[in-house]
């Protein structure tokens, strides 16, 4: 591990905090302040990410070391690194929440790897910084391994995210209110290491702007260009109003890309605070997520979110733009015109719906989107599959095995290949049944329009639409194994989450609908933001 190499050139670029003591603080005129990791008593490491490890410049010999464990944990710095926590602002639920900050994350240094460039390791859970304000720091087990799992769920389906390279245990235990219902109890506390080339959000430029801090506001949008857009610059070293615009553009992009990418597999994020949203359009804060069991456009998994729905599963592109709108205003200074901000804004709406067009054609195995007639194909069967508890993961991969000489004069064959996605398939009314036949006659017929074989379409239907998906009572169990000591759940889901679109047919008992007993159980149908 001593080979490798940081250069750690976010804070060689920008200004640090002058107060070098850690306690809670405004902290002005600065991107970062230097901090150390709490030490912990018993670091443990649970499990790592093997492959993206060996990328990352780890051998299998570095893992094996206990300096390994210390490092991941925060214990010991290796040779180049300088702890820091990031400052920034953001938009929490709405409204503008000032100062927030790295407030259980501090970021170890930027590593320089042959394969994927920069790297920012950071580790979430490891004790308080300037910006924890009256919190501990600590992360405790059941959220980091939500986070670890999720975030290499993700990356395998396809999805820009943070990656996670370990999982450890530190030794400590915190006392949390799981469901802030009063009913606090001691739980262990764990620490993971999360990857990403930037831990830049949109609230990192937030909050100089609200502060007038315009100088540091020019820095850190130049920092991010010169980092993780230097195609912008087109080996210019000049920064101008029209290269801002692309910067915000390409961020604009990437964002919408992301949620279609969300939509598509039925991830909910619960949190889309502007404090959450990354630069890079990865998805980065993986606290209250859930994953859409029965599908339902206004499902939230987020408990503080239960009556206002702000970040519900049909209106994450809503809220989307709504934060590049935010983002927009932080910049302004930069651009000194609304319209061209506004133009992104616009393209940003039209860009979702052309994307989310395409998405959708793709999930029911059409060779391309063809206009309205397909939009109210994917609006009708929305609509058909709110109406009753229908299992989307499981439906839409049901849906590539249905025949192309299908028998529309009747339910009884689409019924039978896809009731198993319907979670009360007895139940479901006679006028239910026939306004899905009539759905699937008009599918049938544009299945038969772009003259695919049922074993093409299937091909590339399930390319897109997973069989596996980290469901919430998945890692409800394996949280309640690991907190019994048994870390076996987790490293399961691990091997199964690599290859989510394959048939894995010895791993069929992970593709199941959701228990009856998950239904209104915490961790599996609802969750906060405690962690």
């Amino acid at each position: 591990m001593n080979n490798l190499t940081f250069d750690n050139r976010f804070i060689n670029h920008l200004p640090a905090d002058s107060e070098t003591e850690n306690y809670c603080r405004s902290v002005e005129n600065a991107a970062y302040s230097f901090v150390n990791a709490a030490k912990t008593s018993n670091p443990t490491l649970i499990a790592v990410t093997p492959l993206f490890a060996k990328q990352l410049g780890f051998s299998e010999h570095d893992i094996k070391d206990a300096e390994f464990t210390r490092v991941m944990t925060g214990n010991q710095l290796l040779p180049g690194m300088k702890s820091y926590a990031q400052c920034y602002g953001g938009h929490q639920f709405g409204q503008w929440a000032g100062q927030l900050g790295d407030g259980r994350a501090i970021n170890l240094g930027e590593l320089t790897t042959a394969g994927l460039g920069h790297q920012t390791l950071q580790l979430k859970g490891a004790g308080k910084t300037p910006y924890s304000r009256r919190a501990d720091g600590m992360a405790v087990l059941r959220s980091s391994i939500r986070e670890f799992l999720c975030s290499e769920a993700m990356f395998h389906l396809g999805i820009p995210t943070t990656r996670a390279l370990s999982l450890c245990l530190s030794g400590e235990e915190v006392v949390r209110d799981k469901m802030y219902d009063g009913n606090a109890a001691i739980e262990p506390c764990a620490v993971v290491c999360r990857v990403s080339s930037s831990f830049l959000r949109f609230g990192s430029f937030q909050l100089p702007a609200s502060r007038g801090e315009e100088v540091l506001l020019i820095k850190l949008v130049k920092h991010s260009i010169k980092s993780d857009f230097a195609h912008l610059l087109s080996g210019s070293s000049e920064f101008s109003k029209e290269i801002y615009l692309a910067w915000f553009s390409e961020i604009s992009q990437k964002t919408c890309a992301m949620i279609v990418h969300w939509m598509r597999v039925g991830f909910v994020h619960g949190v889309m605070n502007t404090d959450n949203m990354s630069i890079l359009g990865e998805t980065i804060d993986y606290g209250p997520y859930g994953w859409v069991d029965d599908f339902d456009l206004n499902w939230t998994p987020n408990t503080t979110d239960a009556h206002e729905k702000r970040y519900r599963f049909g209106g994450q592109a809503e809220i989307g733009q709504w934060n590049l709108f935010q983002l927009a205003n932080a910049i302004f200074p930069l651009i000194g015109e609304a319209e061209p901000l506004q133009a992104v804004m616009s393209d940003f709406a039209l860009n979702y719906q052309n994307s989310w067009c395409t998405m959708m054609a793709s999930k029911l195995g059409f060779k391309d989107y063809q206009g309205q007639t397909d939009l109210y194909l994917f609006q009708s069967l929305e609509k058909l599959l709110s109406t009753v508890e229908t299992d989307m993961t499981i439906f839409y991969r049901l849906l590539a095995t249905l025949p192309n000489d299908l028998d529309t004069d009747s339910h009884q064959q689409w019924l039978t290949l896809l009731a198993p996605c319907f979670y009360n398939a007895h139940d479901l009314e006679q006028s239910y049944l026939q306004d899905f036949t009539s759905w699937f006659k008009r599918y049938l017929a544009r299945l038969n329009y772009d003259g695919l074989t049922q074993r093409q379409r299937a091909q590339a239907m399930n390319q897109v639409n997973p069989k596996f998906v980290l469901r919430n009572y998945l890692a409800q169990q394996a949280i309640e194994l690991a907190e019994q000591g048994d870390y076996s759940e987790i490293h399961q889901l691990q091997l199964i989450l690599q290859s989510p679109y394959k048939e894995q047919p010895e791993f069929q008992d992970y593709a199941k609908k959701r228990p009856d007993w998950a239904r209104n159980k915490a961790g599996c149908s609802m969750l906060s933001c405690s962690s």
